[in-house]
């Protein structure tokens, strides 16, 4: 007979909620606040994740000496946007992102509140038996997969919305500038499967970061680290350097959202037309262009180049651009 401690729960009430509502609505506000200050930088890097440079790289070095083609960083391209948009410019886009993440958010919760509940009647004893550990954290890995994938798929259309209202400036058009007349937009230019552009490479990226970040945060809690003060922390780490692996994913998704949508920056010479994601993906690795927008402080040009009169050249789509001397 087992001694172990037993969790007791009763099944008649209502069921467990993985946040109260209250809580829900408080996270969900500081979010969106958060979104409105630091969309101006969002902004940036997503013209910068499509492949847009109207800056010319300038000749530098790096810190270890190397010669470099040194990028304009996040802040310099919000200059560069506001002087041609104005300030009201720079936050292009918001509108769609804000609710975006506000459905994303409670999809998520309510389908692992939904989870938890079904899974209430399973839940194992508190002892320090390994194959329970081990059970519990597959479990839990499962249920953030399912509940992150659905809000994903609940939420994308609103995110592609946002992605193109952004992606307007590099052509300047104004085909996306309300919610609604975006979404027929959307419908009219690539029909149904056009809100979900760009999901399968989000979707996957999503989930391959949590399963990184869970069986990597098992492991180092149980294996490496023995101090219990510092355990807290590992899940936090983990889940950031999950994301930063998973990054390529989310630009690969970012760019299949424009492309071929009707505006200049999904199209030539600005973006090729892919077949489908993983021709993207093939594309932005040959051109060693995967991680573009990672850093958004300091910028090196990493795609093809070409020499010329002995200066390093990039070769930016079908330009040619000269560093100044």
């Amino acid at each position: 007979m087992k001694t172990g401690k037993r969790r007791f729960r009763n099944l008649s009430n209502m069921p467990p909620r993985s946040k109260d509502t209250e809580v829900l609505w408080s996270d969900i506000t500081g979010r969106i606040l958060i979104n409105a200050i630091t969309h101006p930088i969002e902004y940036a890097k997503v013209l910068i994740q499509i492949g847009y440079e109207p800056i010319p790289p300038k000749p530098t070095v790096t810190l270890f000496g190397k010669p470099a083609l040194k990028l304009p960083n996040a802040f310099t391209y919000i200059r560069h946007i506001k002087s041609i948009d104005g300030l009201t410019g720079c936050y292009r886009g918001l509108l769609p992102k804000v609710c975006s993440y506000t459905v994303s958010t409670i999809a998520c919760d309510k389908t692992l509140e939904y989870l938890q509940f079904n899974s209430v009647q399973n839940e194992d004893e508190d002892d320090e038996n390994e194959i329970v550990r081990r059970k519990k954290c597959i479990r839990e890995i499962i249920r953030d997969v399912i509940s992150r994938t659905v809000a994903i798929v609940v939420s994308h259309p609103l995110e592609v919305v946002s992605l193109r209202m952004m992606a307007q400036f590099v052509g300047g058009e104004t085909k996306y500038s309300s919610l609604f007349g975006s979404f027929l937009e959307i419908y009219r230019e690539n029909g149904i499967l056009g809100y979900y552009a760009g999901l399968i490479p989000r979707v996957i990226g999503s989930a391959a970061a949590i399963i990184l970040a869970g069986v990597s945060t098992y492991a180092i809690n149980n294996y490496v680290i023995q101090e219990p003060t510092m355990k807290p922390y590992t899940a936090s780490t983990m889940k950031f350097l999950a994301t930063t692996v998973m990054y390529p994913f989310l630009v690969v998704s970012h760019c299949m959202a424009v492309n071929d949508c009707g505006l200049v920056a999904g199209l030539p010479p600005h973006m090729p037309i892919y077949k489908n994601w993983l021709h993207c993906w093939n594309h932005l690795s040959v051109h060693n262009q995967l991680k573009r927008g990672s850093s958004l402080l300091w910028r090196y040009y990493t795609g093809p180049q070409m020499l010329l009169n002995g200066k390093v050249i990039p070769i930016m789509g079908d330009n040619f651009y000269q560093p100044s001397p």
